[in-house]
This record gives structure tokens, sequence and C-alpha cells, in this order.
């Protein structure tokens, strides 16, 4: 079976943590495509990382191999990758990590860069956290399955996506699953207004 998988979220949220976790427990992972340590290897030259992930990503869907994309779902090529994928017949499994604001992910990546990891401009991630959810709602669709994590203090599953429904998980839900399961409703019934999560 080939899969493509996807480990999402907005920067900083933890993607690069949760694929090291990832590693422990799944062995389908196939190549594992991470566009910040690319971008890294070229010396912090963004576009030329890019470069370098398309190719990858490019050579796996062709070759039919399993791989592995961290990504903050942002921008037209990730849909392109994605229904490429489908048309090909992977299976599309999602993993998204999610913070209740853009300041804690920008506080994060400020310890990153302390520690000596890479920086990510703060307009940028400001633009993607307020995206976040449309970039999603992109990509759920073309997903056989999606679960999502909270990493305020540790990655704890809060939810999962099953036949065109969120469906969360516990009592202790965090804001940003709360209003992605509004933003989602609200989607299907074509308004803007909220969105109710029933009994789910």
């Amino acid at each position: 079976m080939k899969i493509y998988t996807l480990i999402a979220g907005v920067n900083g949220v933890g993607k690069s943590s949760f694929t090291g976790v990832l590693r422990t427990q799944k062995t389908d992972l196939g190549k594992i495509i991470d566009v910040d340590r690319l971008i890294a290897q070229c010396g912090g030259n963004a576009i030329e990382g890019g470069k370098k992930a398309l190719t990858l990503i490019d050579d796996c869907l062709e070759k039919g191999i399993c791989f592995t994309q961290e990504t903050t779902l942002s921008g037209h090529r990730i849909l392109s990758n994605v229904r490429q994928a489908n048309e090909k017949g992977y299976v599309i499994r999602l993993y998204y990590i999610g913070l209740d604001t853009a300041q804690e992910s920008i506080w994060r990546i400020r310890n990153r860069v302390r520690k000596g990891g890479h920086s990510i401009p703060e307009q940028d991630v400001r633009r993607r956290f307020e995206k976040r959810f449309e970039n999603l709602s992109r990509i759920l669709p073309y997903c056989s399955e999606a679960e999502f994590y909270d990493n305020e203090n540790g990655f704890r599953e809060v939810g999962a996506y099953r036949n065109g429904d969120l469906i969360l998980m516990g009592d202790d839900r965090p804001e940003w699953i709360q209003e992605l399961g509004r933003y989602l409703g609200s989607q299907e019934r074509g308004d803007g207004e909220n969105g109710s999560l029933g009994g789910r």
C-alpha cells in the first residue's frame, strides 16, 4: 500500500518532534521530507530548500513509494501534491498539530532560535495561523484518515476526522479544536456563521 503521510500545522507547533515520535511507532512512513531541515542544509535559502523538497516529493510520487512530508499546508503546491497522490492511488494520512495562539508558536520559534535552530519571520507565522483552517479544509476531503493533536504540554489527541465529520475527544478541549469544528460546520452549510458540533 502506498501511503502519503502529512504532518501538518503552523510553524512552531512541534511537527519535527511529532515526526520523531511517529518514527518509533510506524514502519510505513517511507522517506521523510522535512522542508525546514532542507532549508537549513541550503544555508537558510528557503527557495533552494523548497526546490529540493519538491524534487524529492516528485521522485516519490513517480516511483510510487511511501513518503512523509512536514508542512504548514500553505501555498498551492501542497494541494497539487495531494491531488496527484490521490490520482496515483495513495492512501493520504494526516496528523495535524495545533496551538491556541499564534503568539505561542512565535515564542516557541524564538526559543528554538536561542538553541541554534532556524527562525521564521513573525509575519509569516501570523499569516499562516490566520489561514490555517482554510488551508486544512482544502486537504481534508482527500484524507483517508486524519488525527488532531494539541501540543500545549505534550502531544494529546483531541480529535479525528471520519466520514466527513470532526469527532472531538476528551472533556478538556483546547479552543482551537472547537474553533475548527465551528469552521468546518459553517463550510458544510455554506455560510459564515458558527456551526454546531452536535453530539460529537
